[in-house]
């Protein structure tokens, strides 16, 4: 409505950067909740999240266009998720497998496999008989609920078309901020 086709098909950086400045900003703004006794944060994930989902809603702002061209988005995502396992790999460190050999780390990683697997194989049950999703529908919005981009990367791999991504996407913000709040949430009121 009003964008020309040249103007959503060119990639303007400024507005990317005012956006992720946007974002920051608000992440960093406290946001007091009566009952709790410090105040919450959307952080350097919740901010930008948010105003992302605003500034898209909007679309344009005087001459700034807040499109990201198709193209411009699949290069973002795929250097997002490279960039992220980059840092998960080094993070785990050179200790990762003595780690997780020993008799806490198999506690762990089997508590970790119970927690995934049961969660996603009700959902992927429940999503399959009776809400009749498809597989690749499952897959987004099972990625999604877990706001896990390597498993996004993989379906979309699988399937070849956007649908995983549209399914990450339909579940994604909401699983985000509620990761976000919870979590401090349950820190302030569990362990004062």
């Amino acid at each position: 409505m009003g964008n020309s086709l040249q103007a959503l098909n060119h990639t303007q950086f400024i507005p990317i950067f005012i956006g992720l400045a946007m974002g920051v900003a608000l992440g960093l703004v406290p946001i007091a909740i009566p009952g709790l006794s410090s105040p919450l944060r959307l952080g350097l994930a919740g901010g930008p999240l948010v105003v992302a989902i605003l500034l898209s809603r909007l679309g344009k702002v005087g001459p700034l266009v807040w499109h990201m061209p198709a193209n411009t988005n699949i290069a973002f995502r795929e250097l997002g998720i490279a960039l992220f396992l980059a840092c998960v790999g080094l993070g785990a460190g050179t200790k990762f497998l003595a780690t997780v050999m020993s008799r806490d780390g198999l506690i762990w990683a089997a508590s970790a496999i119970v927690v995934v697997m049961v969660p996603l194989l009700a959902i992927g049950i429940i999503g399959r008989k009776w809400m009749r999703l498809n597989f690749i529908d499952i897959c987004g919005l099972l990625t999604g609920s877990m706001t896990d981009p390597p498993a996004l990367a993989f379906a979309n791999g699988l399937a070849r078309t956007d649908a995983p991504s549209i399914a990450y996407a339909t579940v994604y913000p909401l699983t985000m901020l509620c990761r976000i709040l919870i979590a401090q949430v349950m820190v302030l009121l569990f362990f004062k």
